[in-house]
């Protein structure tokens, strides 16, 4: 039973007890008080670590949150998250359906659109690079191919917090030309041959759903993998942006973990197998979490065993990493819903809510309604429509979610990422997944729900890990 009491004022700290009545199971959320900080401290953020273990690069990660400058109204923020990640999706939705039927808009003579429809102003994760001798803090996404930062001289750039990448000051760098091999592979890989217009660079062209976008040429320098790990790469080519508008949180610019040739993951394929995962942390102070380039399994800090899935090929949307979801359960009751293993669901890190197919949301909507009824409802809130008001109560029992894929790989969504706090004082949390709008949209896999879990990318073998762990880069 849920125990009752008044909750101060709070950001609210979770922790965990589970345990089984009969065939259900719950998780014990404790609403403990906590403080919903109003400034970071920047310094946190400025210098992630990284270091080398047993052949593997690991690269600490922290949730972009945890870096803020300016005093934070919560209650805002947390709602406009939704609201930007509803963009995303929609935008995500129609890119995707585009390519599908080879309805791509045409572009000028200096334009590549990228395969990405990501909207940067709710990506979350970054970690921290040097290139060509200068740090770098860049967004972690595994639904682009391109890895950018901002460069000198720039016609029109937003702020960031490290200094600009400068070309000029690197002994590394050089522009790569448009009449290269580079450039013409890059052109095909990312299905457009127009990317030479009046200057000898390669030109390139990233937009995204919401009026963002960057622009400028491709460069190849020395890519260090973290300011500890000196795991160097060699002639790494990646976007020297010249014109960049858009929310990109400070960030110098983004990593692409794509499965395209010019992704990181490929370009680094020599050193590291095609292999990397990663553990995504909260946004709690002090939070922190890993990225981890190769596949020694030794340096993981998992609970239980991994279980894998292969990677679903779609050669339409060959940038992308989908699964076949092939069954979930609310607190130990098997949905039923004839969506299951009938399409791919897409794994992002970039998209915070999980989306599901409508008939499968519904069934898991009323299942989980009807085991969590005992607790007051609230109004919905944008994409989340299944909101509770909880400040009443110190804790409450909470069924445990798992997702399954093609070859008994499960997922248990940590207790973090079941409940989304849309007011801070607890009386609007909503159940932190929604539904697609048509049935054959294409299903996301958040990464709300990826916190705490050890999310492997076997790219060589084509197939996908999942494991509990609590995420630390310690």
């Amino acid at each position: 039973m849920a125990k009752a009491m008044l909750l101060l004022p709070p950001l609210l700290f979770f922790s965990l007890l589970t345990f089984s009545e009969g065939v259900s199971f719950k998780t014990v959320l404790k609403l403990q008080q906590f403080h919903w900080e109003e400034k970071w401290d920047v310094s946190r953020c400025l210098s992630p670590k990284s270091r080398r273990e047993n052949g593997a690069a690991i690269l600490e990660i922290k949730h972009r949150d945890n870096c803020q400058e300016e005093p934070v109204d919560w209650n805002k923020k947390l709602q406009e998250s939704l609201i930007l990640d509803d963009q995303r999706v929609r935008s995500f939705q129609s890119r995707m359906k585009n390519m599908v039927s080879g309805k791509i808009k045409a572009v000028s003579n200096t334009e590549i659109p990228l395969t990405s429809g990501v909207d940067l102003g709710i990506l979350n994760y970054i970690v921290s690079v040097e290139l060509g001798g200068q740090k770098m803090t860049v967004i972690v996404d595994t639904g682009s191919d391109l890895t950018w930062v901002q460069c000198q001289p720039c016609k029109m750039c937003y702020n960031q917090k490290d200094p600009l990448f400068n070309p000029a000051t690197s002994s590394s760098y050089q522009t790569v030309l448009c009449n290269s091999s580079t450039c013409q592979d890059f052109q095909v890989t990312m299905g457009n041959r127009g990317a030479c217009g009046n200057t000898p660079t390669c030109d390139y062209v990233v937009s995204y759903g919401d009026g963002s976008y960057t622009r400028g040429e491709l460069g190849r320098g020395h890519l260090n993998l973290g300011s500890g790990s000196k795991v160097g790469v060699d002639n790494f080519v990646f976007g020297c942006g010249r014109n960049d508008k858009g929310l990109f949180g400070g960030a110098s610019g983004l990593m692409g973990l794509g499965r395209s040739s010019i992704s990181l993951v490929s370009q680094t394929a020599a050193l590291f197998g095609g292999f990397f995962s990663y553990c995504l942390p909260t946004a709690n102070a002090g939070a922190s979490g890993s990225l981890i380039l190769g596949g020694n399994s030794s340096v993981y800090k998992t609970s239980t065993p991994v279980t894998y899935t292969r990677m679903i090929p779609n050669p339409q949307l060959s940038t992308f990493y989908f699964l076949n979801l092939t069954s979930i359960t609310v607190g130990g009751v098997a949905l039923q819903s004839p969506s299951f293993g009938n399409a791919g669901m897409l794994i992002d890190s970039g998209t915070v809510i999980t989306r599901l197919p409508p008939t499968i949301y519904k069934a898991f909507k009323a299942e989980f309604l009807k085991q969590f009824s005992e607790y007051p409802t609230a109004p919905s809130f944008s994409i989340l429509d299944t909101c509770f008001n909880l400040s009443r109560y110190q804790e409450v029992d909470i069924p445990t979610i798992k997702l399954q894929f093609e070859g008994k790989a499960e997922m248990t969504v940590d207790v973090n990422g079941i409940l989304y706090f849309v007011k801070t004082d607890a009386s609007q949390v909503c159940l932190a997944l929604a539904s697609l709008s048509y049935e054959d949209e294409v299903g996301i896999v958040g990464n709300y729900q990826q916190r705490n879990q050890r999310v492997i990318y076997d790219t060589k073998k084509s197939k996908l890990g999942f494991a509990p762990e609590s995420c630390s880069f310690t």
